[in-house]
């Protein structure tokens, strides 16, 4: 009988640049070598104070649309109390609270249940820090 819990751990480098890095494929493989046919819940938590996990579209530049909404309502300058790293660092900070650090999403027959267009995302504005790690993790029957 398969495990009823398997954990593991992505290494993602986003670079230099604020990103949507869609993680879905990732996803998909993860829970090909660890939920084979079963139901469940796929948990994904990225452990970063200034990172966010996002369900949305990309492709068709609503992944840029979600940066230009997160620099309407945190913008990068100097009113953030947090100061240390580039300039408006601060927002960084305040990202997770809009972008939660974690999904969880249903699991049918070994298969991610998503809708047509949508996308499992890192979202990461933190221009300081390039090295992210995301956990997976199937709790499964």
């Amino acid at each position: 009988m398969p495990h009823a819990f398997a954990s593991s751990v992505l290494h993602i480098t986003t670079g230099t640049t604020e990103t949507v890095t869609d993680l879905t494929a990732e996803c998909e493989h993860f829970l090909t070598r660890n939920a084979a046919s079963r139901d469940g819940l796929l948990n994904i938590f990225v452990p970063h104070a200034t990172a966010g996990i996002a369900i949305l579209e990309t492709g068709s530049g609503s992944d840029d649309d979600l940066l230009a909404t997160l620099h309407t309502l945190l913008p990068a300058d100097d009113r953030w109390q947090h100061r240390h790293g580039h300039p408006g660092h601060g927002r960084d900070h305040v990202l997770p609270a809009l972008v939660p650090p974690h999904a969880t999403l249903p699991v049918i027959g070994g298969r991610l249940e998503l809708g047509t267009w949508q996308s499992v995302c890192l979202v990461d504005t933190n221009k300081d820090n390039p090295d992210r790690q995301v956990r997976l993790s199937f709790l499964g029957q």
